[in-house]
């Protein structure tokens, strides 16, 4: 009689290392904190209950992997230029890029990791750009009869993005980018952000981590980077944080007379929350679905949040 055996199947190995926060944690090391609770005020984005312990937790471990990444880059140039036997030029940014859902906290990851890399010796000048500031302005989305889906890939103006990328990582000097304004939900007209040869730039978007464009060779944002971080929350609670800060907002920002929101600011509480519900799953849910979160597995890092805004779990992309 023959007897067959069954054979299990072979665990799938994942790209990843996994930590959770407290593990991640104890790879501060002896690093300092250098912020305070006042920085911390200035950098928090609304809605954002990030803290002192959570900087010291998780991002102060970031930034003792970030310093040693872009000092072993920095190295590298240098090796590669005595090979080369070239005359010696200027250092070569190294470029971070931080994607995730709206209402995710990428704004605030973003600050912070500025602030604190800005605080190693080897990295003293780091630039922060948002590709908001290169969405294409309401007329032209208005034109092109889009501006419901603001934030979805064809509202970006990709080509001036990858020049302005292409640019910075080239060494040019003041590179201009294009300001973008969460009042008036729109481009600022004859206004930059002006990034000349940093150590690091940081810039954060939602689709920062798009690959390249099907049957071409065109290259896209992703390509320019040397590092990439995810933050990544369930869909629940993403939904839950995007209506709790359009509500906040309904208090403070929206009442200006400049904003482009002020239509919201005087409704019921419970008309407000039917517009942010539906903002939320007719458009930033529907670009989650199916532009963002697919490119989670893009990622360097993977950050996770919980119910309570903190990050609870660390994947890192093994070498």
């Amino acid at each position: 009689m023959n007897h067959r055996v069954k054979i299990p199947p072979r665990p799938v190995a994942s790209p990843y290392r996994s930590f959770s926060s407290a593990e991640w944690a104890a790879l501060r090391a002896d690093t300092p904190l250098t912020l305070t609770a006042d920085d911390l005020t200035r950098l928090r984005a609304t809605n954002d209950p990030i803290s002192l312990e959570e900087v010291a937790a998780i991002y102060l471990p970031l930034s003792r992997l970030m310093a040693l990444y872009v000092a072993s880059s920095q190295g590298l140039f240098k090796a590669t230029q005595r090979f080369l036997g070239a005359e010696p030029e200027g250092k070569m940014p190294y470029l971070i890029g931080v994607a995730g859902s709206v209402a995710v906290g990428k704004s605030t990851t973003a600050r912070v990791m500025r602030a604190l890399l800005s605080r190693w010796p080897n990295t003293p000048k780091v630039d922060l750009v948002t590709t908001d500031g290169f969405l294409h302005p309401n007329r032209v989305l208005e034109q092109k009869n889009i501006m419901n889906r603001k934030g979805f890939p064809e509202s970006f103006d990709a080509s001036a993005l990858l020049r302005f990328l292409s640019d910075v990582k080239a060494g040019m000097r003041a590179v201009r980018a294009p300001v973008y304004s969460h009042l008036t939900y729109d481009i600022v007209p004859d206004e930059f952000v002006v990034v000349d040869r940093p150590d690091i730039l940081i810039v954060e978007g939602l689709n920062v981590l798009l690959p390249n464009r099907a049957g071409t060779d065109i290259p896209f944002v992703s390509d320019f980077f040397d590092f990439s971080i995810y933050l990544d929350a369930d869909e629940a609670l993403l939904e839950r944080w995007y209506v709790e800060r359009f509500m906040r907002l309904r208090q403070t920002a929206f009442r200006d007379p400049r904003s482009y929101f002020r239509k919201y600011a005087d409704l019921t509480d419970a008309r407000a929350t039917e517009i942010a519900l539906t903002i939320w799953r007719d458009i930033n849910l529907r670009n989650l679905v199916e532009h963002v979160r697919p490119t989670r597995p893009r990622a360097s890092l993977i950050l996770t949040k919980g119910a309570s805004h903190r990050i609870e779990d660390v994947a890192l992309r093994k070498l």
